[in-house]
């Protein structure tokens, strides 16, 4: 009988872990293997990757506030001169994930760096128009952005080669000539 008992006890915790186990969240978030504060969270989700990674680096959404991204995602047509108008409910989708990761959400230190730096109810297009971003790239000359190999400070991968993985490290950083 005490087997039995154990038997049954044994199968409850294991259900219990599988349900736990399956319950959380997939690919959830990622981080480079310093755990400093230069190190970008990289959230997943399909669509960002798929549709944002087709043309340009899926940007980290916490590089920008909600309303940032609110604004980016409701001009899609014109979006930084092209076309990227999606199916509603993968915009829905994107838009959803983009705000839940937003800088102002709360879940990520890069957020909160970006946030400490924003001005209030400020929501800019662009990341590269952000107090955080221009504080961190303040040595980068024009003459530099403007590189063949670079070609504007949004191409984040140019010198960030981990950027992908959501390392920003300066550490990693390889300006090209």
């Amino acid at each position: 009988m005490n087997y039995f008992i154990r038997g049954v006890a044994v199968v409850a915790t294991v259900g219990a872990m599988s349900l736990l186990a399956f319950s959380l969240p997939s690919g959830g978030e990622a981080r480079g293997d310093g755990g400093g504060h230069d190190l970008m969270p990289r959230q997943t989700n399909t669509n960002w990757q798929q549709e944002c990674g087709s043309c340009h680096l899926a940007y980290p959404p916490s590089l920008l506030p909600k309303a940032s991204w609110r604004r980016v995602m409701a001009d899609l047509d014109a979006h930084f001169g092209e076309n990227a108008s999606l199916e509603p409910a993968t915009q829905a989708d994107i838009q959803r994930f983009l705000e839940i990761h937003a800088a102002d959400s709360g879940n990520s230190r890069m957020g909160d760096r970006v946030m400490r730096r924003a001005a209030p109810a400020a929501a800019p297009l662009r990341i590269t128009e952000t107090r955080w971003f221009v504080r961190e790239h303040h040595e980068v000359s024009r003459a530099t952005w403007s590189r063949k190999s670079i070609g504007s400070a949004a191409n984040c991968a140019a010198c960030h080669r981990q950027a992908e993985r959501g390392v920003f490290e300066e550490d990693t950083v390889k300006i090209p000539r």
